[in-house]
């Protein structure tokens, strides 16, 4: 039995060693009755703070993050396996994150003016109350963060249900939030299967959910959010195109897919996983990738100069071998890697498939680990027709010296962002989200904080 399949409780497993450092309960019905409770009546006091009150919150709360920054990134590391330098700039990405909302968040908050004559009507944004969360492992500490901080400023509580080979993080979280004196129930971390997230979107005192993960979670937690008739917001996979046109600065274009593809072991939902480039500088694409992502350093993530680590989880990278294994079968070509590697951990060799096409396995599904898909291109119109020929719809990028063809190019991809000349990433002042099995909903930026806000309507004397 795979020991995150544990019936009784959650196991942290070092991917690095293969050996199990943690193991936390699951609770029962009693303590996650407790927790929701908590959560109802954090709520009933967090909604009433001035929303001057909840920003200084987050500044604090910021502080205790880069205290608490190296226990932080430490145990990201051993629960799975991020890179530990990539560890500290997520702690370092998350406080930023408070500090922005907090300077920013409020105007957001803020009444907001009609065309109603006389200034007679306005519109409120108001909280919802305890918002379920249902968070992945491959980002524990920013993709939690990224959600709860904008929820929070906007007045609700927040309830975690972090995945299970990472619930140290979670607890650690926790405890940061109370540090900084955020009164209890604002912040709670529940530990419970699926049985338990069934109970609480049920829940009556659950106002709405979030989740980021697969399509198949999302699909089924959707399910049970729309039959309790509750909102929710979906962040899911995604196989992002990234294109290169013939006039790109190839180097450029290079180290951005390098980087954007094999960063936090290709282990993120935005990344440049299917690498769309014009045939005329295929060639040239190709030889400066390869060079480069045999430049990169595989091994122990402690050590600051390895750009990859394990895989979090062996079974995961079963499943990533099973499909390089089925694209090359289906008539790609391996350039590199494409195997596990022997001895202790879940470590995969960073791997370059060529001569991708449609139809293939590393095209129509997403590859969660490091394997780069290199797919050629007629010219820009087949570039955006094998771009979108994908059930997904998250993000893209697009490499040209010509940046208005460029934002042509851009305004036909159907995802929900694009980044001209410059890799995928999420950021507070931008929203993220995705179209097509990508998810519905929007987070970060105002578009994110205003998700789980009622939009009240208020008009004096309508007569």
């Amino acid at each position: 039995m795979s020991p995150h399949a544990s019936p009784t409780h959650a196991i942290s497993l070092n991917p690095a060693t293969g050996k199990v450092f943690a193991q936390y309960p699951f609770e029962q019905a009693a303590d996650l009755e407790q927790s929701l409770s908590r959560a109802a009546a954090g709520f009933n006091v967090w909604r009433k703070e001035p929303v001057s009150v909840r920003a200084e919150q987050l500044r604090r709360v910021a502080k205790t993050l880069r205290k608490n920054a190296e226990s932080l990134a430490q145990m990201m590391t051993a629960e799975m396996g991020k890179p530990i330098a990539q560890s500290r700039g997520e702690v370092e990405k998350t406080a930023a994150t408070c500090e922005w909302y907090a300077e920013n968040g409020p105007a957001m908050l803020a009444s907001e003016k009609t065309s109603v004559e006389n200034d007679k009507a306005w519109i409120d944004f108001l909280p919802l109350g305890p918002i379920l969360a249902v968070m992945p492992w491959n980002f524990p500490i920013w993709q939690v963060m990224r959600g709860a901080i904008p929820m929070i400023l906007a007045g609700n509580t927040y309830v975690l249900k972090h995945a299970p080979n990472v619930m140290g993080s979670a607890y650690l979280l926790r405890d940061a939030w109370a540090e900084a004196g955020l009164p209890e129930g604002v912040f709670e971390v529940i530990n419970v299967g699926n049985e338990g997230v069934s109970s609480a979107i049920a829940d009556p005192r659950i106002a709405a959910v979030a989740v980021t993960g697969s399509v198949r979670a999302g699909s089924a937690i959707a399910a049970q959010a729309g039959a309790a008739l509750k909102k929710c917001v979906l962040e899911l996979g995604g196989s992002d195109p990234f294109i290169v046109l013939a006039d790109a600065d190839l180097d450029e274009a290079v180290k951005a897919a390098t980087v954007g593809r094999y960063q936090n072991s290709g282990q993120i939902c935005v990344a440049a996983k299917r690498i769309i480039v014009e045939e005329s500088v295929l060639p040239a694409f190709t030889e400066k990738f390869v060079a480069a992502v045999k430049a990169l350093k595989i091994g122990d993530p402690l050590v600051e100069e390895n750009y990859l680590g394990p895989m979090a989880r062996y079974d995961l990278r079963d499943e990533l071998h099973e499909q390089v294994s089925k694209t090359l079968s289906e008539g790609a070509t391996l350039l590199y890697g494409g195997e596990k590697i022997e001895g202790e951990g879940n470590y995969y060799a960073p791997t370059i498939l060529a001569d991708v096409r449609p139809g293939m396995t590393s095209f129509k599904e997403e590859l969660f680990g490091p394997v780069a898909s290199l797919i050629a291109a007629r010219n820009a119109e087949h570039a955006v027709e094998l771009a979108n020929d994908s059930e997904f719809g998250l993000a893209g990028s697009v490499w040209s010296a010509d940046v208005e063809k460029a934002r042509h190019v851009a305004a036909r991809l159907e995802t929900g962002g694009v980044f001209i000349n410059g890799y995928t990433a999420s950021d507070a002042r931008v929203p993220i989200g995705g179209v097509k099995k990508s998810g519905f909903g929007r987070e970060l930026s105002h578009f994110g904080i205003r998700e789980f806000c009622n939009a009240q309507t208020v008009w004096l004397d309508r007569r």
